[in-house]
């Protein structure tokens, strides 16, 4: 496990570091943009649609960074409740299970403990945000032409941080007094990858009842 993710997963909860914008660049410009209509108290519905003369690619960039870090917090607060005994498998509820695959341990779908699966997840996300070549800093640098393809890849493996968290570790959460704060961010998720359709119908499921009544 990567030093970073170590400090994830200690009890002291420092979190690792967050990918930055650089200030006076158009990524960091659109960060603040998207930051500033929250803080405004606009509607979640309006604030994630793409603002006029945007580039869709820069503006789902600056929200797949900022979900991550928003989710791994979110994930690192109740993770002292979420062991290999408490979550032997990553699942939300008995009708879904999550498996692991990436491009080099796991070349099959693998069956993994909750916090396995999780720290693997938060690991490959890293590197994929960091990667020059997928996530351009440089303003002028094109995206490449499967940058949307891992966008959503992302997201939807953040989707499943959501469900297991609401499905698994709620009481935590309340317990905690983050019920307001995880609503929201995951109103949030949920009204910027259905508005773009960034996440395929069927990953929703888990969530469906609550999301209708969270989500009108």
């Amino acid at each position: 496990m990567s030093t970073a993710l170590k400090q994830v997963f200690n009890k002291d909860r420092t979190f690792r570091p967050k990918r930055k914008f650089e200030p006076g660049t158009q990524r960091f410009e659109l960060h603040k943009k998207a930051q500033a209509s929250l803080n405004a108290g606009l509607d979640l519905k309006q604030a994630v649609q793409l603002p006029h003369g945007e580039d869709l690619n820069d503006w789902v960039a600056v929200h797949v960074v900022d979900f991550f870090n928003r989710i791994n917090l979110i994930y690192g607060t109740i993770s002292d409740s979420c062991t290999d005994q408490t979550c032997p498998v990553m699942s939300g509820g008995p009708k879904y299970e999550y498996r692991w695959q990436d491009e080099q341990k796991y070349k099959k779908p693998t069956a993994l403990s909750a916090p396995k699966y999780m720290s693997l997840l938060m690991d490959w996300i890293e590197v994929q945000i960091n990667n020059e070549h997928i996530f351009p800093t440089n303003v002028g640098t094109p995206f490449p032409k499967t940058f949307m393809q891992v966008a959503k890849k992302i997201l939807s493996r953040l989707f499943r941080v959501f469900v297991h968290v609401y499905i698994h570790h709620f009481d935590r959460v309340s317990q905690m007094g983050a019920e307001a704060h995880v609503n929201t961010c995951y109103k949030h998720f949920y009204y910027f990858v259905t508005e773009l359709s960034l996440i395929d119908h069927k990953e929703l499921e888990p969530l469906k009842e609550m999301t209708s009544r969270m989500c009108h």
